[in-house]
């Protein structure tokens, strides 16, 4: 008896000093780790990455229901010494990635988490539409031709909200066809090259002393009513234009065909209809194979002809349709503060007819600049405005369907763009998300200080080619 009961002092004793210590802030026991397949009840607690977790509802544990992506059955009880208050990382990115005339596609990069990001909640202006788990979502149900507003913001299994995105607005489209694609990718700097004009040199030889890969080739013009032609003379195929393109084809390059110009017998007041139109630009992509077609939309027969205006961007809707793989831009004079009446009237009319214009291009020169830098960036602004109200999208978006053509050198009024200047302009082009450049021309890209305005050089001192090899910096 005396023996059992010094066994039973000593078992007690030994109990007291085995919880003892956790009385006095040693470590507690750590909760069991998370297993799947196993039965848990309300109230139960297990730890997974670190974390303590508490049971919310009774069940058994299956794969991929793991406590920090299940937020319905967990609840964060300890993070490291208390309850999890670290709220994740703010989305990034977030962006329109299309619209019909009934829905917003969005999407945005990954928030990150000290737990794990369980969801994603999508904010319609302040109204908080639905919690997504993945990094995209489809706003449906949405009026046509209406403008949207929308933000997300990361939650965590502890319920921890981040801050709020960027801000994107999308319009809806009008039904008929998509609008151009919201975030198109950066084309190639793609310097104009005449075959027709100003001593032409061999591509080739540009491409190999620069490091340009895309060209515009100009200009498509009318040979006798609705045909298309090179500078409205030289064959489609087998002539010298061809054979620049197989050059610049061969090393690996790729071209854009630019139709109209400031002057000669366009294919816009000849062609008789929108798809008479598209029919002649249809035989010069199957005969050239180009990357994008150039509209460069001039002068008083076409840019300031309404008639031949819509005439052409109707055309271009039938264009997009036939060569869903082929880009669509529309090139146009500026003043210096942006489009003016009849530059705002072609983006406004683009968008009321629907027609999906991949880029619009402005061409900020010859207005007269003392200052052709600032002149080029308060232009490209005006057009960024013109297109945000057009379209109801946001500053990068806007952006992101703009393109400068400048001209090197001297221009036809004695403004002065020299190489450095260009720089600026290429930097302030791709810092701001601009999709296209171009610069009038390459056969002026070669040095003539004082020679005036040419066709063959750019009355000014530079290297060969070096405002091109800028452009290829694009």
């Amino acid at each position: 008896m005396f023996l059992a009961l010094l066994a039973s002092l000593a078992l007690t004793v030994s109990g007291l000093a085995t919880i003892a210590p956790a009385a006095y802030g040693a470590a507690v026991v750590a909760a069991p780790a998370w297993t799947a397949w196993t039965p848990y009840t309300v109230g139960t607690r297990v730890t997974h990455n670190g974390v303590d977790y508490e049971c919310l509802q009774s069940h058994t544990s299956q794969p991929g229901w793991e406590p920090n992506v299940v937020p319905a059955l967990w609840k964060v009880v300890s993070g490291g010494g208390g309850p999890d208050t670290s709220a994740p990382s703010v989305p990034g990115n977030l962006r329109s990635t299309g619209v019909t005339a009934s829905s917003v596609s969005l999407a945005w990069n990954a928030a990150t988490d000290n737990v794990g990001v369980t969801g994603y909640n999508v904010y319609r202006g302040s109204t908080l539409v639905t919690t997504v788990s993945g990094t995209s979502y489809t706003d449906t149900g949405r009026a046509a031709n209406t403008s949207y507003t929308y933000t997300v913001r990361a939650r965590d299994a502890a319920g921890n909200l981040s801050g709020t995105s960027n801000t994107v607005t999308a319009r809806t489209s009008e039904g008929g066809g998509p609008d151009p694609d919201p975030n198109p990718s950066r084309m190639p700097g793609a310097p104009y090259l005449w075959m027709g004009w100003g001593n032409p040199p061999n591509p080739g030889t540009v491409m190999d002393a620069t490091g340009i890969r895309s060209f515009t080739m100009a200009f498509i013009l009318s040979s006798g009513g609705c045909n298309p032609a090179w500078d409205g003379q030289r064959p489609l195929t087998g002539g010298a234009d061809a054979q620049a393109i197989n050059t610049i084809k061969s090393k690996g390059g790729s071209v854009q065909i630019s139709f109209g110009g400031w002057q000669g017998n366009k294919l816009g007041p000849n062609c008789s209809t929108p798809a008479a139109f598209a029919g002649a630009v249809q035989q010069v992509i199957n005969a050239v194979g180009p990357a994008v077609v150039d509209f460069d939309i001039e002068n008083t027969d076409e840019f300031e002809n309404y008639t031949v205006q819509d005439r052409i961007l109707n055309g271009l809707k039938i264009v997009k349709q036939n060569n869903p793989n082929v880009k669509v831009v529309v090139t146009f004079g500026t003043s210096t503060t942006g489009p003016n009446a009849h530059g705002v009237r072609l983006i406004n009319q683009a968008r009321a007819l629907n027609v999906p214009i991949d880029n619009f291009t402005i061409m900020p020169f010859d207005f007269g600049s003392s200052n052709i830098y600032t002149d080029t960036v308060n232009a490209a602004e005006g057009l960024k405005n013109a297109l945000k109200n057009a379209y109801g999208w946001s500053d990068a978006q806007a952006y992101a369907h703009m393109g400068i053509s400048g001209m090197n050198g001297l221009s036809d009024q004695q403004e002065l763009t020299t190489p450095q200047t260009w720089t600026q302009i290429v930097n302030w082009a791709k810092d701001r998300g601009l999709n296209r450049l171009a610069y009038w021309g390459v056969n002026r890209d070669r040095p003539c200080p004082g020679g005036g305005v040419v066709s063959n050089c750019s009355g000014i001192a530079q290297a060969d080619w070096e405002f091109t090899r800028i452009t290829a910096g694009f």
